[in-house]
């Protein structure tokens, strides 16, 4: 790749140590105090491009999810040691505020910023989050309490929004289409409560999802993962084709088989190149759809994609692929370089146009999960 995607080698040597003292410095206190409600409580959504909090802005559970998430993860890490705080007292609010609120088993969907119900709505993405939360929390102490929600919260997936043909109900009230994105973050609950708790039901619950992604979600003929299903799991088509969601799902099967032992090898290549085929040629990005050829069909590129290839990357290195870990590396400096390179310190640019053009004028506190996430597993395995 020519112009801005091409990367030196001494800009991409030092990258994991760039954007880790970028998380320590500047991401988490920015998002404990600018992205917290001081007067009623909870993170906020988003912030405007000057790095205030849009205070106006409604609660999203699964933002409010993400956000635990950070803070427990950071502190596991010895990132932030006051992360352990920051998550729990997130956790309290978020259990005090989205849980149950109308009397029905499940979390709301959205908050108004003083914790009203603003969509009661049970969504499967949401208690993707929420459970992801959860178990990163408990990982920090084993609380028996937080343990308990963990197991509460299963028993709403299983009593309540499981289907009939298998996986989740996108949500309650049920809608269509049915999309594996709920699905593939109900995976990642699944490894980081095996991770958290080494309780073996949860490599079970993780094999449920892995089945579903190779009876339902990959094509295995053309070698792509698809987004959206019919109720019976039947493709829609044309096929839409996510180059971040190929690389996610690489990272998520070699986590899946390093807890179980299963290869997934072979479905971790096909996948890399599904992601790769689909890029813009100017920033070296993955760009936000293509179909299963690989021809583009939206030119725009979101922050969170670039992420997931570095994440993939950083799962085939670990796996001892030639290369992968420049890959890795490549793909991290083009994250800081177009999306973290902004005058608010620990701020971000979520989406651009095929021109370059910043596409969002707030800074959305959702891509802080994605963010982190990449520089842990970077630290984890390419320091």
């Amino acid at each position: 790749m020519a112009g801005e995607g091409s990367v030196a080698a001494d800009e991409a040597g030092d990258v994991v140590a760039r954007l880790k003292r970028r998380m320590i410095e500047d991401a988490l206190p920015l998002w404990s105090t600018a992205g917290w409600d001081a007067a009623s409580g909870g993170f906020i959504d988003r912030l405007h491009r000057d790095g205030t909090a849009d205070s106006a802005a409604p609660r999203r559970a699964f933002v409010q999810a993400r956000q635990i998430y950070c803070y427990a993860k950071a502190a596991q890490m010895g990132w932030y040691p006051e992360g352990r705080a920051i998550a729990l007292k997130g956790l309290e609010h978020m259990l005090a505020r989205a849980k149950s609120p109308d009397g029905k088993p499940g979390y709301v969907h959205r908050l108004t910023p003083e914790g009203t119900v603003l969509d009661g709505k049970r969504d499967a993405y949401d208690h993707s989050f929420i459970l992801l939360a959860l178990s990163t929390a408990y990982a920090l102490d084993k609380d028996a309490q937080i343990r308990t929600e963990i197991d509460a919260l299963l028993a709403f997936i299983d009593g309540h929004l499981r289907s009939p043909h298998g996986g989740v109900h996108e949500s309650l009230p049920v809608s269509m289409p049915r999309r594996q994105n709920p699905h593939m973050h109900l995976f990642e609950a699944m490894i980081a409560c095996f991770d958290a708790t080494h309780d073996l039901s949860f490599q079970n619950r993780a094999g449920e999802f892995f089945a579903l992604f190779l009876a339902n979600f990959y094509d295995k003929q053309k070698r792509v993962l698809g987004e959206y299903f019919e109720e019976d799991w039947s493709r829609i088509e044309p096929v839409s084709v996510e180059p971040g969601h190929q690389a996610e799902w690489v990272w998520l099967l070699k986590g899946f088989e390093r807890i179980t032992g299963c290869p997934t090898g072979r479905f971790r290549g096909e996948l890399m190149q599904a992601a790769m085929r689909s890029f813009d040629t100017v920033s070296g990005c993955l760009i936000d759809e293509a179909d299963t050829e690989g021809n583009i069909r939206r030119h725009s590129r979101r922050l969170w994609p670039q992420t997931e290839i570095a994440k993939a990357w950083i799962a085939q290195a670990e796996s001892g692929e030639a290369g992968a870990a420049d890959e890795a590396r490549a793909a991290l400096v083009r994250l800081e370089r177009h999306y973290l390179s902004h005058p608010v310190r620990g701020g971000w640019y979520d989406q651009f146009d095929r021109e370059g053009k910043s596409l969002v004028d707030t800074i959305p506190a959702s891509s802080f999960y994605h963010v982190l996430c990449a520089v842990t597993e970077a630290e984890q395995v390419l320091a």
